[in-house]
């Protein structure tokens, strides 16, 4: 009983040590108290990173109106929806058109009740951007609807996100608009590939790795006054232990205040994060709220690796504090140990490439980058002796700062070990990505000089218009028009694009080209032939209101022309929808064969600069 109550008197001596010595132990505790706050303000930061990004995807599935499978039927509770999706300034802007098909059609999350015909609600965000000088470029997008109310913080994935629920009454399942009896319940969302995880371990490691030197480095300001300090008390008779243990409480009460200072900053810092948009994401200040196992695990490592650092830099205090307080030249450093940690780190990343992962992959990669990355904290002091015990002569400060560095290049290569280390996993993060890029680039051979600009327009009665203005538009130097539908045979699927010959040509490199020619374009990846082919009988979808070129099945040679006619499918007049708009339903099939004059074009290189959808949903 008696050692406990010695060793706890030892651990208040170093608390009051830690506050205590003038302006400057006050000064001294205020620094250290800054470096441990800014740090542990970081590594809170990085660990309500996950929570947040769960929270905004939380919000996104609740309010998730995709439908894979069976078409609901109308009734009191669906409602119809269209995404309307676009974008503003380079900024994506989330539209949905709705109508509700009775009085007990689901409302979005988010919206106090369902906007009416002419009505839309809006985020707080596209609010402000309407209230705004750009608001009159925009409002012309919402055809012109008053806006009724905004989306509150449920309905959002973000505060800055840019998003709205148009009301209409016009609206209709052959506008390709889905039928859905409620929000959310979505498909579930793919988790990240093996490469991906690899890369965003290394990531987590690169970017809190210096963060914890940063704290090593933090808990040591004030370290030669401190050590001559417990140096004195050495030699005054106080033991090893004693020594330890004021020591032990020196630096865990620095770092409990440095604990406080750090929640402080977090708290304050996270009031800010609403106002801040990254890669077009944003997140709420209730969403950055690390989980409670990791908040306490930050405060107990914190100090724990505070009383580490001091322990560790107490060797020459204890055994030769005479040296300590006269300020004596160091020993040199050992060089073994210290190629251990970079040693071990290299051979598990080498066995990784290799494929040996008893622990996995990704937990061998992040132990490899970790060794190595504090190899370099290491080896830093031991690389600074080698260049400071060559150097001499040169100008009077040249030569105080060389002797500094002499005596003691360890205080120096705290101040930037963390650099160091972020400069080395920066690096290697690079030469990581450098190494995965081609695993999600691909170049195709296309030419994207030949055109910037693709415009889809579902079939209208005036979609000639619509491209003349389109090719009339300031800006525009050139432009070509197609019309696009489908073809089946069997469970083969193809694009059906009909132009004239120049059209065509900015699509597929042609040898030749003449009225009625079809020209079928392959894919060399292909492992099968396609169903598709000269010969071979195919349909396509024209509208009810359309008119099949011949009667369904095989055409004989000679009337290709006939087959791909250039309007296979327009209406003769718009049909109910949004207004200016008209789509060509698939209600009708024809049918043809591709004869001999069917010509093979295996590359498809350049993309158009407008497009005709008669077939299209949207």
């Amino acid at each position: 009983m008696t050692r406990l109550r010695a060793g706890a008197a030892d651990l208040a001596m170093g608390a009051r040590m830690a506050v205590t010595g003038g302006r400057d132990g006050w000064l001294r505790a205020l620094l250290t108290a800054l470096g441990v706050g800014i740090g542990v303000a970081m590594l809170l930061l990085a660990a309500a990173v996950p929570q947040a990004l769960d929270a905004r995807e939380a919000r996104g599935d609740a309010r998730d109106d995709l439908r894979m499978g069976a078409q609901i039927p109308a009734a009191a509770n669906t409602l119809l929806i269209r995404a309307t999706d676009t974008a503003f300034r380079d900024r994506p802007i989330r539209g949905r058109v709705l109508r509700p098909e009775g009085p007990a059609a689901p409302v979005p999350p988010g919206v106090a009740a369902l906007p009416g015909p002419g009505e839309v609600v809006v985020s707080p965000a596209l609010r402000d951007l309407l209230d705004s000088p750009d608001g009159a470029l925009l409002a012309p997008r919402l055809g012109g609807a008053r806006v009724t109310g905004t989306i509150g913080a449920e309905g959002l994935a973000g505060p800055n996100e840019l998003a709205y629920y148009l009301g209409s009454d016009t609206l209709s399942a052959d506008e390709g608009a889905a039928r859905l009896d409620e929000f959310g319940g979505g498909l579930p969302g793919e988790g990240f590939g093996p490469v991906l995880m690899l890369l965003v371990v290394v990531i987590f490691v690169v970017l809190l790795l210096p963060i914890a030197v940063f704290l090593g480095a933090a808990v040591r300001f004030g370290g030669e006054r401190r050590d001559r300090r417990l140096a004195a008390l050495r030699l005054v008779g106080a033991d090893a232990g004693m020594i330890r243990r004021i020591a032990a409480g020196e630096a865990a009460a620095a770092a409990l205040l440095g604990v406080a200072v750090g929640g402080l900053f977090f708290l304050a810092g996270r009031q800010v994060v609403p106002l801040v948009t990254l890669l077009d994401l944003s997140v709420y200040a209730a969403d950055v709220r690390p989980p409670l196992p990791l908040v306490v695990g930050v405060a107990l490592a914190v100090p724990a690796l505070a009383v580490l650092v001091a322990m560790v830099a107490l060797r020459a205090v204890v055994v030769e504090p005479l040296g300590v307080t006269r300020r004596a030249t160091p020993v040199r450093r050992r060089l073994a140990w210290r190629l251990l940690l970079p040693a071990a780190g290299l051979g598990l990343l080498l066995a990784a490439a290799a494929g040996v992962a008893p622990a996995g992959a990704e937990n061998q990669t992040a132990a490899g980058a970790v060794l190595l990355l504090v190899g370099t904290v290491t080896l830093l002091p031991w690389l600074t002796d080698l260049v400071v015990r060559r150097l001499h002569g040169g100008p009077v400060p040249w030569q105080l700062a060389v002797r500094r560095l002499q005596i003691d290049s360890a205080a120096s290569a705290r101040l930037v070990n963390g650099i160091a280390v972020a400069v080395a996993g920066t690096i290697g993060l690079q030469m990581l990505f450098a190494g995965v890029a081609d695993q999600f680039t691909h170049s195709t051979g296309q030419d994207p000089s030949r055109a910037q600009v693709l415009v889809q327009f579902p079939a209208r009665a005036d979609v000639t218009a619509a491209v003349d203005r389109l090719a009339t538009a300031p800006g525009v130097s050139a432009s070509n028009a197609t019309l696009v539908t489908g073809l089946t045979a069997g469970h083969d699927y193809a694009d059906l694009r009909i132009g004239d010959c120049a059209t065509l040509a900015e699509f597929a490199r042609l040898d030749r080209c003449a009225d009625g020619d079809v020209f079928l374009v392959r894919d060399p990846a292909a492992e099968s032939r396609p169903a598709i082919r000269p010969g071979a009988p195919w349909r396509w979808a024209t509208a009810a209101a359309g008119r099949c070129p011949g009667p369904p099945g095989r055409f004989p040679a000679g009337r290709t022309r006939s087959a791909v006619r250039s309007r296979p499918c327009w209406p003769p007049r718009p049909r109910s929808g949004r207004p200016g708009w008209a789509r060509c339903a698939p209600t009708r099939t024809c049918g043809s064969t591709l004869d001999g004059r069917t010509r093979s074009s295996t590359s498809a290189t350049r993309p158009p600069a407008a497009t005709c959808s008669p077939a299209s949903s949207r």
